[in-house]
């Protein structure tokens, strides 16, 4: 053992190795050395547990050069997404337009106006560059961007409801992605919990017998990731807006009305088949304060947004927390870009990635799978068919929506549904389908612009194995 041990070569002579100093083109040296040192530790273990009896230099140079060709630059790169879910949380979501990348760059790449007032030459607001964009779109007096949905409902209840008490019915106090929690969220707000009514009942009577002198808000949470059906009943948000004026009377703090309404859709999508409160319906009803998502139907950066009254959103903005939850330039850039679009809805479906693919239509859909069935089959050894499917929205929204789809079916030799699942997923560009009625299949409802010719030249070097 201690002869083996022995043998490992020093790093600073794999360093200088003609077939590894090859990857510097590539790599930087301390991600070679890296790799190095990975695959040492790797022959060490080996003889440590008496698995080689010995070991070669070009063995070790091997095991490094194969490492470095299977290593890419970055952790965090572009999948391609065959599933045909459209925000899939697990893939980062909704895909930003091109205008609004154009715009990103555009502003990341130079100094800007991120803090300045180029009119009166002084210190600016970061939300002013969306403020008056929003409230145009959406009807509202004000908005504020934190980094995420979550964050801008902690706020709005810290700010509002600190040490006093939040009514929610039961049937709302979901768990959201990643494992958090309104009830916990509320919590760590500083707030107290309220429940009222029953998983799947709640009136309107159960919020009122709730509301006493430390009642400090009512808070509809849109049921994103689920839906109950059967013997229901939920209270609208009119109804919260009526009792909260009946109940505030000449209360000197009143009751606040908020919802979440997570997905953040602008465009009624009933044209579709889906049903899905968009944020000017909730603004209408008289609700106080809206908090939504930018990166699910929105179809733009990560970001949570506060909409509603002025008043509000300005104590809001005065809470510590908002220096520790606050958006940089990208997301504003990004937010900026993807809201300009809305001022035509047309031309929103159009260039948002997130509502065009919504909008495909099944003839479309058809003829791309054909395409890319076509060009597997014509590789000669694996098969291919078109198929049809179902998709969905995805992303905490829309829950029960399908839309009707097409897609392929991929088979190779005596490869598992399940291998060639693997084999695709490690391409040096991701793959990222699913297994159907036992067969590997990709939608292409959620395919992009050069994906096809990607997908196929990962199946012709499936083909030569």
């Amino acid at each position: 053992m201690n002869e083996l041990f022995k043998q490992i070569p020093q790093v600073s002579k794999l360093l200088e190795d003609p077939q590894i100093a090859a990857f510097l083109d590539v790599f930087f040296q301390q991600e070679i050395k890296t790799e190095i040192e990975k695959s040492l530790k790797y022959f060490r273990k080996q003889i440590k547990n008496k698995m080689l009896t010995k070991l070669a230099y070009r063995d070790v140079v091997k095991n490094i050069v194969n490492r470095l060709k299977t290593k890419n630059k970055y952790s965090l790169r572009k999948v391609i997404n065959g599933t045909g879910t459209i925000v899939h949380t697990n893939l980062g979501r909704s895909l930003l337009s091109d205008t609004c990348l154009e715009h990103v760059v555009n502003v990341c790449s130079s100094y800007n106006n991120l803090e300045y007032n180029l009119e009166y030459g002084c210190r600016g607001s970061r939300y002013e560059h969306v403020e008056e964009m929003m409230a145009s779109i959406v009807g509202s007096e004000s908005c504020l961007i934190v980094n995420n949905n979550a964050a801008a409902t902690m706020l709005c209840v810290a700010e509002v409801a600190a040490n006093k008490e939040v009514v929610v019915s039961r049937g709302e106090l979901v768990e959201i992605g990643g494992s958090f929690r309104i009830p916990e969220i509320i919590e760590l707000s500083g707030a107290i919990l309220k429940e009222v009514g029953t998983t799947n009942r709640t009136h309107l009577r159960d919020y009122e017998l709730a509301t006493n002198d430390n009642t400090a808000m009512y808070l509809k949470v849109h049921p994103s990731n689920y839906t109950i059906q059967g013997f229901t009943k939920n209270v609208s948000n009119e109804d919260i807006t009526t009792l909260a004026f009946k109940m505030n009377g000449n209360r000197s703090d009143k009751i606040i009305t908020m919802e979440d309404i997570g997905s953040g859709v602008l465009i009624d999508l009933s044209a579709k088949g889906l049903k899905e409160k968009t944020v000017q319906e909730s603004l209408s009803s008289g609700i106080d304060l809206v908090t939504f998502s930018g990166d699910k139907l929105l179809g733009g950066p990560q970001a949570g947004v506060i909409v509603g009254k002025r008043y509000l959103i300005e104590k809001i903005k005065r809470h510590p927390l908002v220096r520790a939850l606050r958006v940089g330039k990208m997301t504003i850039a990004a937010l900026e870009a993807t809201l300009r679009e809305y001022f035509d809805e047309k031309n929103a479906i159009e260039s948002i990635p997130t509502l065009k693919m919504i909008y495909k239509t099944e003839e479309s859909l058809y003829n791309e799978a054909k395409t890319l069935s076509d060009k597997i089959n014509n590789l000669g050894k694996i098969s291919s068919e078109v198929i049809k499917l179902d998709s969905t929205v995805g992303g905490g929204a829309l829950p029960l929506s399908q839309l009707p789809s097409y897609g392929v079916s991929i088979a190779y030799a005596n490869l598992s549904v399940e291998k060639i699942e693997t084999i695709l997923r490690k391409n040096q560009t991701p793959i990222i389908g699913r297994i159907f009625n036992n067969q590997y299949v990709l939608d292409v409802r959620t395919l992009c612009g050069e994906d096809i010719d990607i997908i196929v030249n990962a199946l012709c070097r499936l083909g030569e194995r």
